[in-house]
C-alpha cells in the first residue's frame, strides 16, 4: 500500500508513455479541433520525438519522488500549497487548460499522498472540467473515480484508473500529433512539484530536499529545449521566457557525480554489478531563496 500515494501524485507521469498501436476508432471520433493557435498545425512546429519526450518524462520523476521526501521531514498537510478549483473560469485557452491540467493533477497526488479524501472530489472535478474542454475528458470514468475517492477505500483502484485514463490520452494526443498539449501538462506537474518541494524546504532545511531542488537544474534545461520549439506560439514564447529566467537563476548551482566502488547485486537470481556514483551538489541560501521565488512568480501566473 505505500506505493500508492506515490503513485497517484505522479499519475500524470505516464502521459509519456504511449504504445505504438493505432488508437480506437471510438476514442479518435470526436472534434479536436479546438479554435486556439496551440492547436494549428504549421509547418514552423515540429513534432517532438518520442525518445525526447521519453528522455523529459524519465528525468522529470525527480520532483515526484520529492513529494516522498516532504512527507518524510514530517511536514503536515498544507491545504494552502494548492492551486485553487475556483480559477478554472480565467483558464480560457487550451494552453492555460493544459497546463493547469498538470497542475491540479499533481495537487491530487499531494491530496492523496496525506489521504485527505474531502478535497479529492473537488479537484476531481475540476480536472474533469479541463480534460473536456480539451476534448479529452471521454477517457475518464469520473464517476467510478469519484465514488472510489469519497469513499476512501480501494485505493489501488483509483490509482489503476488514474494511470489507464491518462495512459489513452497521451496515446490519443500523440497519435493525433498533439505532443504540445502533452508537453504542457508534463511541465504544469513538474511546476507544482517544485512549488511544494521549495516551499517546505524555506520552513525544513533538509539537505536531501535542497539538493534534490538543485538537481532540477538538468530537468530545466530538457525543458527549456522542448519548450523551444513552439517559442512560435505567445503564450509558450511567455513559458519559455519564465523558465529561461529560472535557468539563469541555475547558473551559479553545481552538480558533480563522484564515481565509488562498484558492488554487486542479486536481481531475480543473477548477479548484476551496480555501479555507486553520487552527486555533489554546490548551492547558497541565496541561490535557493531566488529559485523558490521564481518559482513561486511562475506558478502564480499559471493558476492565476
Amino acid at each position: 500500500m505505500r506505493k500508492i500515494s506515490f503513485l497517484l501524485i505522479g499519475f500524470f507521469i505516464v502521459l509519456a508513455f504511449s504504445c505504438n498501436n493505432k488508437p480506437n476508432p471510438a476514442e479518435t471520433n470526436d472534434d479536436f479541433d479546438i479554435p486556439d493557435s496551440l492547436l494549428q498545425e504549421t509547418d514552423s512546429v515540429p513534432e517532438i520525438s518520442s525518445k525526447s519526450m521519453d528522455d523529459l518524462v524519465q528525468n522529470i520523476s525527480s520532483p515526484i519522488e520529492m513529494a516522498a521526501l516532504i512527507k518524510a521531514t514530517g511536514s503536515k498537510f498544507s491545504p494552502e500549497l494548492l492551486a485553487s478549483t475556483k480559477n478554472l473560469d480565467k483558464y480560457n485557452t487550451s494552453f492555460k487548460k493544459s497546463l493547469n491540467l498538470g497542475i491540479l493533477g499533481a495537487d491530487l497526488g499531494y491530496l492523496n499522498l496525506y489521504s485527505q479524501n474531502r478535497f479529492i472530489v473537488d479537484y476531481l472535478t475540476a480536472i474533469k472540467s479541463l480534460a473536456e474542454d480539451i476534448k479529452v475528458g471521454q477517457f475518464f470514468d469520473f464517476k467510478t473515480l469519484k465514488e472510489l475517492a469519497s469513499s476512501g477505500e480501494n485505493l489501488d483502484s483509483l490509482t489503476y484508473l488514474s494511470v489507464h485514463s491518462f495512459n489513452k490520452i497521451d496515446k490519443y494526443l500523440r497519435d493525433n500529433h498533439r505532443s504540445n498539449i502533452s508537453v504542457l501538462i508534463i511541465v504544469g506537474v513538474w511546476i507544482e512539484g517544485m512549488y511544494f518541494t521549495t516551499q517546505i524546504n524555506d520552513q525544513v532545511k533538509i539537505k536531501d530536499i535542497s539538493d534534490r531542488i538543485a538537481e532540477q537544474k538538468i530537468i530545466l534545461n530538457n525543458i527549456v529545449l522542448i519548450l523551444k520549439n513552439y517559442k512560435g506560439d505567445s503564450e509558450f514564447q511567455n513559458l519559455l521566457n519564465q523558465l529561461t529566467k529560472l535557468k539563469e537563476i541555475y547558473e551559479p548551482v553545481e552538480i558533480t557525480y563522484e564515481v565509488g566502488e562498484p558492488k554487486t547485486v542479486e536481481q531475480d537470481g543473477i548477479l548484476t554489478v551496480v555501479q555507486n556514483e553520487k552527486s555533489i551538489i554546490t548551492i547558497t541560501e541565496k541561490d535557493m531563496e531566488n529559485i523558490k521565488n521564481q518559482i513561486a512568480e511562475i506558478r502564480y501566473n499559471i493558476v492565476n
